[in-house]
């Protein structure tokens, strides 16, 4: 498995909670906590942005997405508005996670909870070439849909 540097700077708000960390040997994600000085409570349908207390520098060439853990999803109805999240390799800024509570009940995020999950990829750029036709597919344009549901 590929492994790459990513330095982190901790930011004045997160002096004592762990980095981003893989919780197994086979986990791809690397888990992000909550920065929060108090609890922040999420309404139902309510949107927060929560800090995660760090700054990083990503080489070149490569992006960190930022997604919802699966089992805050499925207990809690906790998400995040825009999932996954990039950080591209030039931010320098402090790492958040944009929240939102899909769930029915009020919930709370304390400091230290781990609130996200981190997936660092390759990143490819795309030459854009302008074209008076495509090649065609059996798809062709079918849209949403197209392919029916069994």
């Amino acid at each position: 498995m590929e492994r790459i540097p990513i330095q982190i700077k901790r930011l004045e708000n997160n002096p004592d909670l762990p980095l981003p960390a893989y919780e197994t040997e086979g986990s791809s994600g690397m888990d992000i906590r909550a920065a929060v000085e108090k609890p922040a409570v999420l309404n139902p349908g309510e949107v927060k942005l929560i800090p995660a207390g760090f700054a990083m520098s990503i080489p070149s060439g490569y992006e960190a997405q930022i997604r919802p853990r699966s089992g805050l999803a499925l207990r809690n109805g906790i998400g995040m508005v825009n999932s996954p999240g990039t950080i591209d390799s030039d931010y320098r800024g402090e790492i958040s996670v944009i929240m939102i509570n899909w769930g029915r009940s009020p919930f709370t995020i304390n400091r230290g909870d781990r609130i996200a999950q981190m997936i660092i990829g390759k990143v490819y750029r795309a030459d854009i070439i302008d074209s008076g036709s495509l090649d065609s597919t059996r798809r062709g344009s079918g849209g949403f849909g197209h392919s029916g549901i069994e």
